[in-house]
Formats: structure tokens, C-alpha cells, sequence
């Protein structure tokens, strides 16, 4: 596989982690989920991701999940995979282990330690000595979960001191003057730049300059629709598409539960046979499920209507 490049563009969704009931690693669910996520169009995958449950799998299991998703692709898209630790010991061996499997690069989120610009741009400039300056990474803005806030000028001092520096996935939120920001700096090395948080703000953001999403929705076929419909030169479809689903989407997108919902639809549409988070997780109650349900069944009858 090819590594990372500037040039990404499209979907990559953010994969949630099958488990059975009992917490166990479902690697047959994996398999259905890449068939899945493949169906919809998606054009890469990123791994180990926040919504990925990444923190709760060991290090065996980890490198288990990324080689069953690497062998079930067979090199038909890129794949990135988180490779975010508070030490870049641990840092450096995922990404080893995961760039000598056939995954495409690695993303990289900062510790909520960092507290000063200065310390930022230095924490990712070791970062990228540990894993190695020919491996490809992803700066994941997230401050809503990383607390450590980015400013344009940041992120740009990044991507001039490191070439291997090929992406960011921006997760502020607000974040459209920030997106609108760095793709007004001229002297910033054009880098790709996917955007996250459900695709809540996916139609405004692939007009201020995003290359696509990478981000998790218990329906990626809505993001994968949004952006095709942008690169073919048809905003107007492309909001069509966003409005029949975003009543699931903003649901889905709850702090606390959001990942609960997006496996318990996964569940409702085959793709993985259990709904469970590993504990410590949230469950969700028969208010919950219910609004959910109503939610699925109104959102079929908008399918039919936009066609």
C-alpha cells in the first residue's frame, strides 16, 4: 500500500471496534464492518481512532484488529491508525508494527500536558523523530477531548518544520473561520486537510477549502454522497443529501452516548453482531433505543423522497 500523501481526499471513516457481549474482540463482525464501510463508498479507513475505543484494547489486540482490517482490504484503500500515547516508546513500536502490516500512515493526537505553542510544535517534532521521519502522519485537532487548542499559526509552524506531516484532521468546533484561516496562508505548505465531528459541519466545510471527512456516522454512504456531490460540482445535491440525514447525525453526535448509538445502528443494519462498548462505556436506555428507532424509521421514508 502506498503510503499517505497530501493529495488524500474523500472519506475515511473512522472504524468503531466490534466486540461480542462479553467484550471479547469480534474479529468476524471486523470482517462485515470493511465489507460494509467499503459498500458505502468509503475511500480510506482510520483505525484506533477516539471513537475507536482505542484506549481500552491492549497492545496485542490492537495490532490483532489492524491486521485483520489490513488483510480484508488487501491494499484496496489506505488505511491510518491512530498511534496517539503518552510515551513515544509505545508510540513507535504501534507504528512500526502497523506501517510494516501495509497501513498507510500513522495519527497522531497531542496530551493534554502541552499547555504553550512552543511546547505543540516541539511534542510533534518528537513525535515524528520516534516514529521515524519517513512515516506519514495526521495532527488530530481535537481540543473539545485533547483540551490543547491549536491556533492556525501552530499548526502551520508544524507543517513547515515537518514534511512528513501530510494531513490534519480538523475537530474544532467552531472551527470554519480556523478551516477558512489556514487555507488563506499562503506561505503553509498545502497539506489535506479531513474534518470530523460526525459531519455535522461537512457541506460548510467542504466549501472553505476541506478535501473530505474523517469521521465516524452509523450511515458514512451521507458523508461519502456529501462530498462526491462537491467534487462533481453539485452543492446543491450535496445538501440534499446532508438534510435527510442530519436529525440522526446531530443525535448520534451526543457527548457520552454518540458512541453507544452509532453501534447500536450498526447492529440494526447487520454490520456487527453485538452493539457493546467495552467497559467503562455508557448503555443506552429504552427512551434512548426508542428515539433512535423513530429516528431510523423517518429517515428511510427521506431516502425515498430525495431518491
Amino acid at each position: 500500500m502506498a503510503k499517505l500523501d497530501e493529495t488524500a481526499a474523500g472519506v475515511y471513516i473512522i472504524s468503531v471496534t466490534p466486540f461480542t457481549d462479553s467484550g471479547a474482540l469480534d474479529l468476524d463482525s471486523t470482517d462485515r464492518m470493511v465489507d460494509f464501510y467499503m459498500e458505502q463508498g468509503v475511500t480510506g479507513f482510520t483505525l484506533l481512532g477516539m471513537m475507536g475505543e482505542a484506549p481500552k484494547l491492549t497492545l496485542a489486540e490492537s495490532r490483532s484488529f489492524v491486521k485483520r482490517v489490513l488483510a480484508r482490504l488487501n491494499g484496496k484503500v489506505p488505511v491510518v491508525v491512530g498511534a496517539s500515547s503518552p510515551g513515544f516508546a509505545s508510540m513507535a513500536e504501534l507504528t512500526k508494527a502497523v506501517m510494516d502490516d501495509g497501513a498507510a500512515g500513522v495519527m497522531i493526537a497531542p496530551p493534554g500536558t502541552l499547555k504553550t505553542d512552543d511546547q505543540i510544535v516541539t511534542y510533534y517534532e518528537n513525535a515524528s523523530e520516534a516514529i521515524g521521519a519517513g512515516t506519514p502522519f495526521v495532527v488530530q485537532d481535537f481540543p473539545q477531548s485533547t483540551n490543547v487548542h491549536m491556533a492556525p499559526s501552530v499548526i502551520a509552524r508544524i507543517v513547515k518544520s515537518l514534511p512528513s506531516c501530510v494531513m490534519l484532521k480538523h475537530e474544532d468546533w467552531p472551527g470554519l473561520a480556523k478551516l477558512s484561516a489556514l487555507r488563506a496562508m499562503k506561505d503553509m505548505r498545502r497539506i489535506s486537510i479531513l474534518v470530523g465531528n460526525g459531519g455535522l459541519f461537512l457541506p460548510e466545510e467542504m466549501e472553505r477549502g476541506a478535501d473530505g471527512a474523517m469521521t465516524g456516522f452509523a450511515y458514512p454512504e451521507m458523508m461519502v454522497g456529501v462530498v462526491q456531490a462537491y467534487q462533481a460540482g453539485k452543492p446543491q445535491r450535496a445538501r440534499d443529501i446532508f438534510d435527510a440525514y442530519l436529525p440522526l447525525a446531530r443525535y448520534e453526535q451526543q457527548p457520552g452516548p454518540g458512541l453507544a448509538i452509532r453501534k447500536y445502528v450498526l447492529q440494526k443494519r447487520g454490520v456487527i453482531a453485538s452493539a457493546a462498548l467495552r467497559k467503562p462505556g455508557p448503555k443506552l436506555s429504552a427512551v434512548d433505543i426508542a428515539e433512535v428507532e423513530t429516528m431510523i424509521a423517518r429517515q428511510t421514508r427521506r431516502l425515498q423522497e430525495i431518491g
